[in-house]
């Protein structure tokens, strides 16, 4: 059972030098474990290379479901010529628990060579795809719809999905049906690439300070829940 003494390391290992070990699909910082899913890296944001360019507009690896917005996208990619030449797609039809190395290599450098990472919803309507795509400095175009399920009955519930985005203005783009995305990519093609740059940039640091951010928050939790700190 944890106790004061060891609510102080936790302190610490919040708070102290990122040194990593791996251990099974966790991440330890000075002894607090952190899940990391399917086996995705913690990611040194000074090693990002944010003023490079990069080759692909957008990127689209997943899992397609039957008569879903998934496939809706998939088809539009497919068949708009500029977005199937521009936009890194790969699509399977059923879903894996697990990644392979390939295929999480696959995963890793498709997000790193894209400006925009898609997120249609798939089984929910959040997905660890919009954070990992953050962490490597592609913006999220998130598909703002919620799927059946007890995740809230509307986009006010406080359990509604796409909730911690909104409330802390992260800068990513929502789309509410994907026949837009051709006119919203063109839209930012046509911007200066430093314009790009500074959005990757923008969503790097926020993204940086919304870890930090949860980071605090959990651990004040467990102190007021737990130790009544």
């Amino acid at each position: 059972m944890a106790n004061g003494k060891n609510m102080k390391y936790v302190n610490k290992g919040i708070h102290g030098t990122k040194t990593q070990n791996k251990i099974s699909g966790f991440t330890v910082y000075d002894g607090v474990i952190f899940y990391r899913y399917r086996q995705f890296p913690k990611v040194n944001q000074d090693s990002l290379k944010i003023n490079a360019r990069r080759h692909y507009t957008c990127n689209f690896l997943a899992t397609i479901y039957k008569n879903s917005s998934r496939q809706q996208l998939f088809h539009i990619l497919e068949e708009k010529k500029d977005l199937k030449t521009s936009c890194l797609t790969k699509a399977r039809y059923e879903w894996k628990p697990l990644e392979t190395e390939e295929t999480l290599n696959d995963y890793i450098g498709a997000l790193q060579s894209s400006d925009f990472t898609l997120n249609p919803v798939g089984k929910n309507t959040e997905c660890y795809r919009i954070y990992e795509a953050m962490s490597l400095g592609s913006i999220p175009i998130i598909e703002d719809n919620m799927t059946p399920g007890n995740c809230g009955n509307s986009n006010i519930s406080h359990n509604a999905p796409l909730r911690l985005l909104k409330d802390h203005n992260a800068p990513v783009i929502y789309l509410d049906n994907w026949k837009d995305l051709p006119a919203l990519l063109e839209k930012y093609k046509s911007l200066p690439y430093s314009e790009i740059v500074q959005k990757r940039r923008d969503m790097v640091d926020w993204y940086e300070k919304f870890l930090h951010k949860m980071r605090d928050k959990f651990v004040q939790t467990i102190q007021q829940r737990f130790f009544n700190l």
